[in-house]
């Protein structure tokens, strides 16, 4: 069957990265997938967070935060109620996991860089959108540090990239938009490395069981969108 978008299953939306949207953020990326836009923008503060002061940890840290405002989607939903929202805070900590992962935290110092995501109109893949812009944002913030002299090496080892995949009318699809993901049958997302290794993988069977053929299928799928994203990220980062 015809996806909605006419995309072939392995094809990913149009996608654009914009940066320097943000004047006052260390980083800042907006992008675009499909009807899905998020805007990444990175904060440093020159210290270390409480809780590793407390402990006497050394180096810096990385954080996310990510929340839709309130008509990213068909419906409005309050301000109050977005910051209750217990999936905002779920996906904070994946792409907090997911940028963690290729940072060298002793090498970044005793900063903290706090990745906001804020989803300006939704339309399917908003984590992994955050993932994809928010290094974006990351990477224009550490290099803000180094041009300063705060730090002296790169603290980030590789990218980082997020695409999700599904099952959707019995056919395996690459990087669902909403109208496929509603009534997906299994429903996925991968972040992966730039050397197509996986920093995380969430799938779950929404109707019914899947099987251990389906969700390779669905990771070479997802490695070869991801490379698409992180060939994207290097251009724009040029």
């Amino acid at each position: 069957m015809m996806r909605p978008s006419m995309r072939k299953s392995d094809q990913i939306r149009p996608v654009s990265m914009e940066t320097g949207v943000n004047k006052w953020a260390e980083g800042s990326c907006l992008i675009k997938m499909g009807g899905t836009q998020v805007l990444c923008t990175a904060s440093v503060e020159l210290n270390q967070p409480l809780w590793k002061r407390i402990q006497n940890k050394t180096g810096g840290w990385v954080t996310a935060e990510y929340s839709m405002l309130p008509r990213a989607n068909g419906t409005r939903k309050g301000r109050e109620a977005l910051m209750k929202d217990h999936r905002n805070a779920e996906i904070s900590r994946l792409v907090g996991r997911a940028l963690r992962s290729v940072v060298d935290m002793e090498k970044l110092g005793r900063h903290t860089i706090t990745i906001d995501c804020d989803v300006i109109q939704a339309d399917g893949g908003t984590r992994c959108a955050s993932i994809t812009g928010g290094f974006v944002a990351l990477v224009l913030a550490v290099r803000g540090l180094m041009a300063s002299g705060r730090i002296h090496e790169n603290p980030i080892r590789d990218y980082v990239a997020a695409i999700s995949a599904g099952l959707w009318n019995g056919e395996l699809v690459l990087d669902l938009d909403y109208e496929e993901d509603c009534v997906a049958e299994l429903d996925s997302n991968f972040v992966v490395s730039g050397d197509g290794k996986f920093i995380e993988i969430q799938a779950t069977g929404e109707q019914h069981p899947f099987n251990r053929e389906q969700i390779e299928t669905l990771m070479n799928m997802a490695v070869s969108g991801c490379q698409k994203l992180i060939a994207l990220q290097r251009q724009v980062l040029e």
